[in-house]
């Protein structure tokens, strides 16, 4: 098999990446769906949501966010200016600086759990706040787990290995689901309040295989640990200046989600479920396919940046962006057409009930409307710290913070819209960021192909209308399913969803859609090999 042109976007590694986190995007709904089945959408499954999202929030800011996109900007380019074994000594700096301030740092977290929750979920009551402060604590660990799992992730990615990496959070997602269910039941077979503590377990297991399974890859590309605090490094500064504004900057998604919670306290029970179960489902398309095209971008972009080919950079980011655009669109169509339908099949059992599937399809489609924009700020973010830009994206991720405030606000006092305004400020804030990172790109490389990116949008747009257009004509028909067992259930909106896919990717075909042309050609190669 022919190896892809270095400077040149992989896209074949791309759908390496995208199967992988699909498996993984099945995985965390699954472990969803067997969560809601046992919790419901109550109080207990609010306090335990609630007590992950802190330690999760520090792993989008400082684990898979910050540190994972600095990094790896600066391993690339350490790899193409120096060499493997200079990038390794920077890799066991880095790690072991890691283990120490996120130890710190758990520390910090399981001390402060009371001031915590106060912040995330004043709307709380006493006995919702007392559980979801000892959840918290047993699930701090996790950001130190997950963020050693970062740097081993980069540093394969870096040396072009994408499959392990990308599997890793497939296993968290099976420790979770087994160390979850298993600890939950033996700590309450009813499952019961005791049994979100079994759920904490599992978590920080899922934490711990994510790092182990990686383990084995990074050895066999040259890779030896060894502490190093040898901390007065040129790419050791050049990775902490990198990660003070992309703390911001890469993660203010999740911000605006966790002041979405803050909000959603004072909406009642069920109001941080229904956005948690809707914004999973949204993360589906946006993790196989944004996260995987951004993945595969991220090294090759920093390496040609340092190398000062312009010309190629544009080019790049310019066709990650486009085939972002490409995947993601059709999939914001059919979540928000199918959202009712799906949800009922995914979630809507045991103590989710149909009252929990109409609220968390509402919050699904506002969310869906900020899909393109999220993949798009996953594959231009990054960009910007290979150019060493690296407060760009920070002072745009400031303006989708405030942004994101001020239509909470509206939404919520104003127009009292619940929690469907809260995923519709997140969408709507995530759109404006996505706009203000491209204008900035183009004023510090110029045009990325504008023509040839405004033709991929409508195009593809044009290319959904009989794709909607079927899925509104079989809607009364899904609804018949309801009722009926789940395997009918599933037949139905598979058919549907087939038969919809199958008429965008003709109509894309006819409309003559560059990056059909790219997943058919990889496939092929596929086939050869």
């Amino acid at each position: 098999m022919k190896s892809p042109p270095p400077n040149r976007l992989n896209t074949r590694a791309a759908g390496i990446v995208a199967a992988a986190v699909m498996l993984s995007r099945v995985l965390g709904l699954a472990r969803e769906l067997i969560f809601a089945g046992l919790f419901g959408a109550g109080w207990g499954m609010d306090a335990f949501l609630t007590a992950f999202r802190a330690p999760n929030l520090l792993r989008d800011l400082f684990a898979e966010g910050a540190l994972s996109t600095a990094f790896v900007t600066v391993f690339s380019q350490r790899i193409a200016k120096e060499s493997d074994q200079s990038a390794w000594q920077l890799a066991s700096k880095m790690m072991s600086l890691t283990t120490l301030f996120m130890t710190f740092l758990s520390l910090l977290g399981v001390l402060f759990a009371p001031e915590l929750i106060a912040l995330l979920a004043p709307g709380f009551s006493t006995q919702k706040v007392v559980l979801t402060i000892l959840l918290t604590r047993m699930m701090y660990p996790f950001i130190l787990l997950v963020s050693l799992a970062a740097l081993v992730m980069g540093m394969l990615n870096a040396k072009n290995i994408f499959t392990a990496p990308a599997l890793a959070s497939s296993f968290f997602n099976l420790g979770s689901i087994l160390g979850g269910v298993c600890f939950g039941w033996y700590l309450d077979p009813h499952f019961g309040e005791r049994a979100l503590s079994g759920l904490a377990l599992g978590t920080l297991l899922g934490g711990l295989l994510q790092l182990l399974v990686q383990l084995p890859s990074l050895s066999k590309v040259g890779f030896r640990f060894s502490f190093d605090f040898q901390w007065v490094d040129p790419g050791v500064k050049q990775v902490l200046l990198l990660m003070l504004p992309a703390v911001i900057a890469a993660s203010a998604v999740q911000i605006n989600v966790m002041v979405n919670s803050i909000f959603a306290s004072y909406l009642g029970d069920g109001a941080v479920s229904w956005l948690s179960y809707a914004f999973r489902l949204m993360q589906l398309p946006l993790g196989v396919f944004g996260v995987a095209i951004a993945t595969v971008t991220l090294p090759l972009v920093s390496k040609i940046a340092a190398l000062g080919d312009f010309i190629e950079f544009r080019a790049t980011l310019s066709r990650a962006l486009r085939l972002a655009i490409f995947l993601t669109l059709p999939s914001a169509v059919g979540l928000m057409t199918l959202a009712y339908p799906i949800i009922a099949l995914i979630y809507e059992r045991g103590k989710f009930h149909a009252s929990d599937t109409l609220q968390t399809s509402m919050a699904l489609q506002c969310y869906a409307l900020g899909l393109v924009s999220y993949s798009c700020i996953k594959v231009l973010s990054p960009a910007f710290y290979a150019l060493n830009h690296r407060w760009t994206p920070m002072m745009a991720s400031f303006f989708s913070i405030a942004l994101n405030l001020f239509f909470n606000w509206i939404f919520i006092f104003k127009l009292h819209l619940g929690h469907r305004g809260l995923a519709l400020s997140t969408a709507l804030a995530a759109t404006a960021n996505m706009s203000l990172l491209y204008i900035f790109m183009i004023r510090f490389v110029g045009s990325l192909h504008f023509h040839e990116l405004i033709s991929t949008v409508w195009r593809t747009l044009l290319a959904t209308v009989p794709m909607v257009s079927l899925i509104i004509v079989a809607l009364p028909w899904l609804a018949h399913f309801q009722e009926k067992a789940f395997t009918l259930k599933f037949l139905a909106l598979l058919v549907t969803i087939l038969v919809a896919l199958g008429l965008f990717v003709c109509s894309c075909m006819l409309l003559h859609i560059e990056a059909v042309d790219d997943l058919f050609s990889m496939f092929k190669k596929r086939l050869k090999d």
